[in-house]
């Protein structure tokens, strides 16, 4: 039987090293672009701090972005009195600030949680609330609470930030590739230079984009461990899983209405119809392998 704390530890330490990856990426692509540019390093710097200036805004303010576009309305405490007292429970259980909840008119089963530590929130479908029992609904609050006491809204805004640096230096890569070559030192060896360039170019924003994917899969992992422990009942979340996965399987599923491709990884599971990407290229880790680990906690 595996035990909370091996699975929390395990993939705790599996982010991290996913991290140091995707930082010694970044360094590795940097330094291939000071080598070729020479003295014309400004230009990227600018790009750089506009990356920095999005990691900062999106960290800050992200969150009022995510909750308007998923068009979630904040609950009526009176109308939703057992979801606010059954949040306020699991948030004292797990010493971090309550959260304010939100509400998304879908009838897909799914919830998220955003924004930072200090500035909680957490929103869950009206799907969601219909098909769990109290118990299972307890054991997905855990889990979107643990992505909140993780940090886990840093960790992939520093995740996002690294991917999309790396795709704007990529980019400009491509288009010197493309557009006459470049000056400093690449001249004494364009050809095969230029050859290393374009291959760095191509491959990179693909690699950063796994990588990202990875880490993503990985705190969803660790979401479910830590979430188990708090409520010591990971039946219920595996539960809670069997039901969603069930859903998806119904040909008459839909999508969450509103979710995209940038705030995909924040939903408890995968907000798009199953099947509409392979498993390499999705932010959450297939449900059977959740279901799982779960079950060999109890």
């Amino acid at each position: 039987m595996a035990s909370f704390f091996d699975e929390i530890a395990r993939n705790n330490l599996k982010s991290f090293l996913l991290l140091a990856i995707f930082a010694a990426l970044f360094i590795g692509i940097i330094y291939l672009v000071v080598y070729l540019l020479g003295g014309g390093i400004f230009a990227f710097a600018i790009g750089a701090m506009i990356v920095l200036l999005y990691a900062v805004f999106t960290y800050y303010s992200g969150d009022r972005v995510v909750l308007a576009v998923s068009k979630a309305k904040e609950a009526d405490e009176k109308q939703y009195q057992n979801l606010y007292a059954s949040v306020e429970g699991l948030s004292s259980a797990m010493q971090i600030k309550m959260p304010k909840i939100y509400i998304i008119n879908d009838p897909n089963p799914n919830a998220f949680a955003t924004g930072r530590k200090s500035k909680p929130s957490i929103a869950f479908t009206t799907g969601l609330l219909q098909m769990m029992g109290r118990d299972e609904l307890e054991g997905v609050i855990s889990h979107e609470l643990s992505h909140i006491s993780d940090n886990d809204t840093l960790v992939m805004t520093v995740a996002i930030a690294f991917a999309g640096a790396i795709g704007l230096i990529a980019a400009y890569l491509r288009l010197s590739v493309f557009f006459g070559g470049f000056g400093g030192r690449g001249r004494n060896n364009e050809g095969p230079l230029l050859l290393v360039a374009l291959a760095v170019g191509i491959l990179a924003p693909l690699f950063a984009l796994l990588t990202r994917l990875a880490i993503s899969r990985r705190r969803e992992y660790m979401a479910d461990a830590n979430g188990a422990r708090v409520t010591r009942n990971p039946a219920e979340l595996a539960s809670a899983l069997k039901k969603i996965q069930a859903y998806e399987k119904n040909p008459n599923s839909t999508p969450v209405a509103h979710a995209n491709e940038v705030t995909a990884s924040l939903y408890f599971a995968n907000p798009f119809k199953t099947g509409n990407f392979a498993n390499i290229f999705s932010t959450h880790p297939p449900i059977e392998e959740r279901i799982k680990r779960l079950q060999a906690m109890y």
